[in-house]
């Protein structure tokens, strides 16, 4: 009985240690992305490169996904749209 008791002791200080230390990575990381948002914010985009809109697709590639969908669906697929991300 008396290794049943050590064992039980043994698994709750295992599992308090990793809790805490599981804990403190939680804290520590809140703390580091607050050090970096304040002192490395993230630069703010052109609103002129927003503006602009996605680019065309060249021709040569739209015809190469419309082919690679007419394989791969056995000419039951359709390409409706195609955007740049």
């Amino acid at each position: 009985m008396e290794n049943l008791n050590i064992a039980f002791m043994l698994m709750v200080v295992g599992m308090a240690t990793v809790f805490s230390i599981l804990l403190i990575v939680i804290y520590l990381g809140k703390v580091l992305i607050a050090l970096v948002n304040k002192y490395a914010p993230e630069e703010a985009v052109p609103a002129k490169a927003a503006a602009n809109g996605p680019a065309p697709i060249p021709g040569n590639i739209l015809a190469a996904i419309n082919a690679a969908v007419t394989v791969v669906t056995h000419g039951k697929g359709k390409v409706s749209k195609v955007e740049k991300l």
